[in-house]
């Protein structure tokens, strides 16, 4: 009868191939999507060109971005609650809440950091110097928290970064 049982050598060196296979693996996963960072689904027109700079300047911040063309822009708006006055080119959503233009991820980190009780954050209208619209000088801009019941001002910002 032959002993199939392994040494304690061949034991050791198994494991230690099998893991160095597993560590490139889960740092992959680390530097590639953060776990405390949740999808953004961004509704936009197949003709706007900020949108998808928009998108990208969230992708660098580290979301995930799905972009969906829509035929019916308004249509989405109308669904999502988001009126008139908060309105801008391209409507988003993650975790539950409406991202309503060029809002800056740091704004929608701090957003699901306090998870608000509101509809969405917005950048109404389309900001100059606002992620995806980094075209002349940067405006003072005003983002909104908004729900059905209205809208409040979040704060001034500049660029991406608060005023």
């Amino acid at each position: 009868m032959s002993d199939r049982r392994l040494s304690r050598r061949q034991t050791t060196k198994l494991l230690l191939t099998a893991t160095a296979f597993l560590v490139p693996t889960s740092r992959l996963k680390a530097a590639s999507q953060p776990d405390n960072l949740e999808k953004i689904t961004m509704h936009k027109s197949a003709t706007c060109g900020c949108c998808g700079k928009w998108a990208l300047r969230m992708r660098e911040a580290g979301f995930v971005v799905e972009e969906i063309i829509e035929a019916d822009m308004q249509a989405v708006k109308s669904r999502l609650g988001v009126s008139e006055k908060m309105q801008s080119c391209h409507t988003s959503e993650i975790a539950g809440y409406i991202v309503e233009g060029h809002v800056p991820a740091q704004a929608i980190k701090q957003l699901l950091q306090e998870r608000p009780k509101v509809s969405g954050i917005a950048a109404p209208g389309m900001p100059s110097g606002s992620p995806g619209m980094e075209m002349g000088a940067p405006e003072v801009y005003t983002l909104y928290l908004f729900d059905a019941a209205g809208a409040r001002p979040l704060g001034k910002w500049q660029g991406d970064k608060p005023a």
